[in-house]
């Protein structure tokens, strides 16, 4: 029986994490009986996770920023974000398939001890255009995707520079670091895989009052969001189950 993938949540709200679950599993052609899911807002990692027993983790988004100083963070932030880079190392050093999305390139940067700040290629709530750099179009996670394309962005911290030991897979000129890879098996995007207009739509309704951008601007953005055309970043998703899952 092909092991399942561990699905990591780090949504307090729990409409968005329900959205965001049913994404990942819709585009990543995932049933349910073949993840195991943990809302770390809920729950903590069990003390004898074994990430053996995984095909490959995925790390959804989240409010938080890993670039806030402590005092900056609510206790619930805190402690997932020390939840997942627990993982990190064990992930890094035996590369075990990794796919983190938004928060998680911020999370893997961390880890490798690049910089991620608010200092510059910041998001707002719509879309980048992204292109695959020459490692991009060689990797065999990027297979089927256009060299140019369209993703759902909203972000407040990015990195700002490439970490130690990783590959420049897609950047964009609002942001460079759009996808980055680790070793051969661990990936991070600044941009979401698993969004399409209607996911957005929730988030901007759920996210108004957060800082990402003027609550009165939401329905503009909700707008621009469902005129956009974004439909290749979830191949990675696919890609991901599949090379990976098989």
């Amino acid at each position: 029986m092909p092991k399942p993938f561990l699905i990591l949540q780090l949504r307090p709200e729990t409409e968005a994490a329900e959205d965001e679950y049913a994404a990942i599993l819709r585009k990543g052609g995932l049933a349910p009986d073949c993840c195991h899911r943990i809302r770390l807002d809920q729950q903590g990692l069990p003390a004898d996770l074994s990430l053996a027993g995984y095909a490959g983790v995925i790390v959804g988004g989240g409010p938080g920023c890993v670039s806030d100083t402590p005092t900056d963070k609510t206790p619930q932030e805190a402690r997932i974000e020390a939840e997942v880079l627990s993982l990190m190392p064990r992930i890094t050093d035996r590369d075990i398939p990794f796919l983190g999305c938004c928060y998680g390139i911020g999370i893997l940067g961390k880890h490798l001890s690049g910089e991620v700040s608010k200092a510059r290629y910041g998001e707002p709530v719509g879309t980048a255009d992204c292109s695959l750099t020459p490692e991009g179009v060689a990797d065999p996670l990027l297979a089927g995707l256009p060299l140019r394309f369209q993703a759902f962005v909203g972000h407040k911290e990015a990195l700002q520079d490439l970490p130690p030991g990783c590959a420049h897979l897609i950047s964009a000129s609002t942001c460079p670091f759009q996808m980055i890879r680790y070793g051969q098996n661990v990936y991070a995007t600044q941009f979401h895989p698993e969004a399409d207009a209607d996911g957005f739509e929730t988030r901007i309704r759920i996210y108004r009052h957060k800082g990402y951008f003027p609550p009165e601007t939401a329905e503009d953005l909700i707008v621009m969001c469902r005129a956009a055309q974004v439909h290749a970043p979830e191949r990675i998703l696919r890609n991901f189950v599949q090379r990976y899952g098989a």
